[in-house]
C-alpha cells in the first residue's frame, strides 16, 4: 500500500486529489496539509512513502517542503507545477526533487507519476522540460544547462562521468550504492534530454 500526504492551499484541490486517491486498491491518503510547514509536521509524523506538494503554498512553499523532507528521509516529494512557474521548477530541479506533474494533468497520469516516486523513479513530463529547456535558452544564456538544471549532486556525478568512472566507481567514491547512482544518472539524462552517459561527459567537458 503506498502512503501518500497530500499537501495544497486550496481546499477543493485536497478534496479532489483524496478521492482520487481513494479509488486505487493500493494507495492510501494518511493526511492532507494546508501549507509547507504543515506537511513537512505532518511527513515527520506520518512517515508517508510520496508526499504530493502544491509548488506554491502560504508560510512554506512546496520545494522549501519538498527539500526538508527528502533531505531528512521521511519521504519521496512529487510537486504539482503549472506552465507559468518556470524559475520556480527550476530551483526545484537544482534542489534535487525528482518528480513534477502538471495540475491539470488527467487521474491516471497522475496516479502513475505516484508509484514510478515510490519506487524510487524519476517523473518528469516532457512538457514540462521541454517548456524549461526553452525558458534557459531565452532567458539564462550566461548558464550552462548543467548548472541550471542539475542538483549539486547530479552535477558531481557528471564531472566524475566525464573523468572515465564507471558507476560502480562512482558510487564507491561517493559512498553511494549502485542503484543511486543509476538513478542520479537517469535523472541527469532526464532533464537535460542527452541519450546516454557520452553525451553527459562531452557537455560537460565542453562546458567547465
Amino acid at each position: 500500500m503506498i502512503r501518500v500526504l497530500l499537501a495544497d492551499d486550496d481546499a477543493i484541490v485536497r478534496e479532489g486529489l483524496k478521492m482520487i486517491l481513494e479509488t486505487q486498491a493500493d494507495m492510501e491518503c494518511v493526511g492532507a496539509a494546508k501549507d509547507g510547514r504543515e506537511a513537512v509536521e505532518l511527513a515527520k509524523e506520518l512517515k508517508p512513502d510520496v508526499v504530493l506538494l502544491d509548488i506554491r503554498m502560504p508560510v512554506k512553499d512546496g520545494i522549501k517542503a519538498g527539500k526538508e523532507i527528502m533531505d531528512m528521509g521521511l519521504s519521496n516529494p512529487l510537486l504539482l507545477t503549472t506552465f507559468d512557474e518556470p524559475e520556480l521548477i527550476l530551483k526545484a530541479l537544482q534542489a534535487g526533487i525528482n518528480g513534477y506533474i502538471l495540475k491539470n494533468s488527467p487521474a491516471d497520469r497522475i496516479l502513475s507519476a505516484i508509484r514510478v516516486i515510490n519506487s524510487g523513479g524519476t517523473v518528469f513530463q516532457k512538457d514540462i522540460l521541454e517548456f524549461i529547456r526553452s525558458r534557459i535558452s531565452v532567458s539564462k544564456p550566461e548558464k550552462n544547462m548543467f548548472e541550471m538544471l542539475l542538483s549539486p549532486r547530479e552535477l558531481e556525478i557528471a564531472g566524475l562521468i566525464a573523468e572515465g568512472l564507471s558507476n560502480k566507481e562512482i558510487g564507491e567514491k561517493l559512498f553511494l550504492s549502485n542503484g543511486t547512482v543509476r538513478n542520479h544518472i537517469s535523472a541527469i539524462l532526464e532533464k537535460t534530454g542527452l541519450e546516454h552517459r557520452t553525451q553527459i561527459a562531452v557537455y560537460y567537458l565542453k562546458n567547465f
